[in-house]
């Protein structure tokens, strides 16, 4: 089994986003293994109009008509874009509720109909035709505010929810990433955890809900599925079976099981469980809790791993570029050579510019997020890449981008990095000592920073076993968080009598 990675929930010009479609999936191809561009459809129990609430409406409205008028020529080139073992693509759009929270629908099927039912339930039951479920999204919003409701929550039609995106983080009123979007705050009664209390079973996924065109902006969320190939079939069922996880940015690597089954497994419970993590992350791995029934099995921090072998073979360098003053957009040529190792994998975490709801003051523009993001040349030392940036909108809040490159080599293999006609070379053993940076001009000005880390660092491996049962349908999940921020969130395996 391979770990993928995709955006199953953004949003573009085809319904109230901006952005063309063609650019969206363009983006996506860049850094993702599978997508699918989400539509807004409708909302049948939409607020009744009010003078503070009419451009609310009125944007709403004229996107769902926008999706219904162009609904075959999206699907048909949302289609076109899905090449086999390549690019994976599905279709999707979203039902917006008050009561019962909003969804969106996935399928594999080109030929999904644009149906309008009154809820997210009966949605699926018309859909009876076509492979497909529907996943509840930033479910913690206030009950009656499109927060889920848990009363109305059915496993079979739901198997993933998102519990990660631009909203925020969905976990727990106490998860990092807090919801501060103008449709309100979290609410300890809809999120993961209170789901899960209710004895709820379900898989946990990510996306960014990014709108204006640019599916899997780094930082904002992606899904990771373990399935058997990169074809459609193979990852849809993936997903239905519940074997995913959640990412917030970085592609972190997780293997997790109990008694040999994957996340998202429902296997029978026994009275000895033999546990085994390993994860390979981005950066450092600051922490890592093993969940048992949503309390604390297991705590790795940092400070607590045992190096026992210095002799380290293996880092990952990570380049991040950006900064400066620019609003329009920066253009970085770049190159990385390695002298004396070899490159073992490439990673781009680039972002687009960040747009999560339609504002009076922001004009469409179908290449708002046309972005030159591109890796050009990549061998076993020497990449070449272009990318756009543009400034920090705070400096709490960044829109740098980076390259993360995994290297097999030693103190004194070399690293040279050349940014617009800046070239700077370290050895890791420099780097080991921390960050360099460098910038292009004399002040204020556009700005990349290299640092290192040896592989003991972003690689964990271990395996515990548990005696105890402490109900009839104990379950275990993870959490990691690396030193920079990104964090996964590995879906429940549950232990069913």
């Amino acid at each position: 089994m391979t770990i993928y990675f995709g955006d199953i929930h953004n949003h573009c010009g085809i319904t109230y986003g901006y952005g063309s479609l063609k650019n969206a999936l363009k983006m996506a191809k860049e850094q993702l293994d599978f997508c699918s561009i989400t539509g807004h459809a409708m909302w049948p129990d939409i607020p009744k109009r009010t003078d503070k609430l009419n451009y609310l409406i009125d944007f709403h409205e004229k996107g769902f008509k926008k999706l219904h008028d162009n609904w075959n020529q999206i699907k048909n080139t949302i289609k076109k874009a899905n090449i086999e073992n390549e690019f994976i693509t599905f279709q999707s759009y979203e039902m917006h509720s008050s009561k019962y929270g909003d969804h969106h629908v996935l399928s594999p099927n080109d030929d999904l109909p644009l149906i309008y039912s009154k809820t997210p339930s009966s949605l699926y039951d018309d859909l009876y035709k076509y492979n497909r479920i529907i996943i509840p999204h930033h479910i913690a919003y206030t009950p009656g505010y499109r927060g889920i409701n848990w009363d109305y929550y059915n496993e079979e039609k739901s198997p993933i929810i998102e519990v990660f995106s631009k909203h925020g983080c969905s976990i727990s009123d106490r998860s990092p990433y807090n919801y501060y979007h103008t449709m309100g705050p979290r609410d300890s009664r809809n999120t993961i955890y209170e789901g899960l209390k209710k004895k709820k079973q379900f898989s946990f996924a990510a996306s960014t809900d990014h709108h204006a065109g640019y599916p899997g902006s780094y930082g904002d969320g992606k899904i990771a599925v373990n399935a058997a190939n990169k074809t459609r079939n193979s990852i849809f069922e993936a997903i239905k079976k519940g074997y995913t996880y959640a990412v917030t940015g970085d592609k972190i690597k997780c293997h997790f099981t109990v008694n040999d089954a994957i996340y998202g497994s429902k296997i029978q419970p026994t009275k000895k469980r033999h546990i085994y993590l390993d994860v390979k992350a981005c950066d450092f791995i600051e922490k890592i809790i093993v969940y048992k029934n949503l309390t604390p099995f297991k705590t790795i921090y940092l400070e607590n791993f045992s190096y026992i072998n210095k002799n380290y073979r293996k880092y990952k360098l990570r380049i991040e570029f950006g900064w400066g003053k620019s609003t329009t957009g920066y253009n970085w040529n770049g190159e990385i050579s390695i002298n004396d190792g070899t490159i073992l994998d490439v990673e781009t975490c680039f972002r687009g510019r960040s747009v999560l709801a339609p504002t009076k003051d922001l004009i469409d523009n179908e290449n708002i997020n046309n972005l030159n993001n591109h890796i050009f040349e990549q061998s076993s030392n020497h990449i070449t890449f272009v990318s756009n940036t543009v400034k920090n909108p705070s400096p709490l809040h960044p829109l740098t981008n980076s390259i993360i490159v995994e290297v097999n080599g030693n103190e004194q293999t070399t690293l040279s990095v050349s940014l617009n006609n800046k070239l700077v070379s370290h050895k890791i053993s420099e780097l080991l000592t921390g960050v360099r940076s460098c910038h292009i001009d004399d002040y204020n000005s556009e700005a990349f920073t290299i640092s290192c880390i040896p592989d003991d660092f972003y690689e964990y491996s271990n395996q515990w076993i548990d005696y105890e049962e402490n109900t009839t349908n104990d379950f275990y999940h993870v959490v990691i968080k690396q030193l920079n921020g990104q964090m996964a969130w590995i879906s429940p395996i549950f232990l069913n009598a």
